[in-house]
């Protein structure tokens, strides 16, 4: 049963848990015969984005996402889910070549940003950023996108322009981080809090004026128990969602994709 009493800042705090599915997981539960895929075929291979081909169900999809670690040596090895431009450059690959196969795309946003360091500015960050943005808008498969955790800035929005935009019901989606946002506004990162409520971040809030199509509740117990019946659902709802948008053309999913972005800036209190 989805809490309602969490105010926005809490729901920012779950959403950057240790305890809460990376993509390693939600492969390995909704998904069959994942088949990696590694490098952008120009510079290397960045652990922070994954991606492959797999089946869901009878139907073969291309996945991409964010990839966090549990512990601090794994989030290290994948720079805290905080892309490189060479991550980008890798996901543009993949949704290059399901285009070309006509696979649908479904991707896993958990992220506090793009790498923001010296070495990716100088290797194209906002560029690399800007292309997947510009490619996902064309798309003509089916692109679903699934914000698990943190969804923040431009380092989400560059594998998130989707067809549907579904959020875990403690995930959030933002320009940038509450402590940003108050760092920005007020010159003070502790009124994070204050941000938080500020900025329509949350599921609940980001459903209500039509950025996010769907909230995903999550097990009542959290993520430390048994959590088939989360997945099973979840399976099923993907499955539903392929086929639903796989009847509809190449151009009227481009089109509806393009206009839903566009729209976002209507979003208002």
């Amino acid at each position: 049963m989805a809490d309602t009493q969490r105010s926005a800042y809490e729901r920012v705090q779950l959403a950057r848990s240790k305890d809460r599915p990376n993509i390693q997981d939600y492969i390995d539960h909704l998904f069959t015969d994942f088949f990696e895929q590694r490098g952008d075929r120009a510079s290397m291979d960045d652990g922070s984005i994954v991606g492959g081909i797999a089946m869901l169900g009878d139907r073969p999809v291309t996945v991409i996402g964010h990839r966090k670690g549990k512990t601090l040596e794994e989030n290290v090895r994948c720079n805290f889910g905080m892309p490189q431009p060479e991550g980008y450059r890798k996901a543009m690959r993949l949704m290059r070549q399901a285009e070309k196969f006509g696979r649908p795309v479904i991707t896993f946003v958990d992220t506090p940003g793009a790498y923001p360091g010296l070495e990716a500015e100088r290797h194209g960050q906002g560029e690399a950023i800007a292309q997947s943005i510009m490619l996902m808008s064309s798309l003509t498969v089916p692109v679903i996108t699934l914000v698990t955790g943190e969804g923040s800035s431009g380092g989400a929005l560059a594998i998130s322009v989707a067809n549907s935009l579904w959020m875990l019901e403690n995930a959030v989606y933002s320009v940038l981080s509450p402590e940003g946002f108050a760092a920005i506004l007020w010159k003070d990162g502790s009124r994070a809090a204050d941000a938080a409520e500020l900025m329509k971040l949350t599921a609940q809030e980001l459903a209500a004026c039509g950025v996010a199509d769907r909230v995903i509740p999550e097990p009542e117990h959290g993520f430390t128990g048994d959590c088939t019946a989360f997945y099973r659902d979840l399976r099923e709802q993907l499955i539903e969602e392929v086929e639903l948008l796989s009847s509809r053309s190449g151009a009227a999913l481009s089109s509806e994709r393009y206009k839903k972005f566009r729209a976002i800036g209507d979003c208002r209190s």
